[in-house]
């Protein structure tokens, strides 16, 4: 079965963003894109791998208590 492409509006929709983020990403060439002709097409496969190299995990951080009034 084919990969659905995606338009401008789909592919903002589903990134949860505008669709003026998508159009500069494409405009930036940081993200692949299919031209059909005069319209822009995303694969899904594509806003999928740019969210999984986007994302930032997160810091774990081990909390110390100051020991205040300990003689040294």
């Amino acid at each position: 079965m084919p990969e659905r492409l995606l338009n401008v509006a789909e592919a903002a929709e589903r990134l949860g963003t505008g669709e003026r983020f998508i159009r500069r990403l494409i405009s930036e060439r940081r993200i692949a894109f299919v031209k059909v002709g005069r319209h822009v097409r995303l694969a899904e496969s594509v806003l999928d791998a740019y969210v999984m190299v986007n994302t930032v995990q997160p810091v774990t951080r081990r909390r110390f208590r100051a020991h205040y009034g300990r003689a040294a």
